[in-house]
């Protein structure tokens, strides 16, 4: 006995298509799927501030946010765009977690900032426990945001960790 080509379904396939004539070009109705259009755009919410609030350093950051965060029992991480002078465009929750942590990756941090043409960033989180000291995971996370606005052109400014009436500033402590 001889071997033969496998008697599979797929082989079966592909010989039989193989053989088939081409046929006439299809109408876009004939598509097995279609791909859909998006349109993305930022949609204002409210306004926190009735003046325009320039972000000068920690304090002022602190000042902003501070209210924010008053009263949460979990980890909410935002972003605060600003335009080239500094100016606060708008204030972005990416994440909202646990008691312990939030989960936040760069896609999400910074598709607000491009949405809203910010030219750099403020980085914030609250720490629930009130002990505004950063996790490993804190100080990896900025790092990695770092690079990806170096790559993107919207520079991160800081990183302020919120807690109990107090803050810590990745800025003032030399680690951006």
């Amino acid at each position: 006995m001889t071997p033969t080509a496998p008697e599979t379904p797929q082989a079966d396939l592909y010989t039989r298509s193989a053989r088939k004539a081409p046929s006439a070009k299809l109408q876009p109705a004939q598509h097995a799927y279609a791909i859909p259009r998006y349109r993305v755009m930022l949609v204002k919410e409210s306004l926190a501030h009735s003046s325009p609030v320039t972000i000068r350093d920690s304090q002022s950051a602190y000042r902003l946010l501070a209210p924010l965060f008053d009263g949460l029992d979990r980890e909410h991480f935002l972003v605060v765009g600003l335009d080239a002078k500094h100016a606060v465009i708008g204030i972005n929750t990416v994440s909202i977690g646990s008691v312990t942590m939030s989960i936040v990756h760069p896609r999400e941090v910074f598709k607000p900032l491009i949405l809203m043409n910010a030219s750099a960033v403020i980085l914030t989180h609250n720490h629930p426990s009130g002990d505004t000291t950063p996790s490993q995971e804190d100080r990896a996370l900025t790092q990695r945001l770092k690079d990806a606005g170096e790559l993107l052109g919207i520079r991160v400014l800081d990183h302020v960790v919120l807690g109990d009436g107090r803050y810590h500033s990745f800025a003032d402590h030399g680690a951006l």
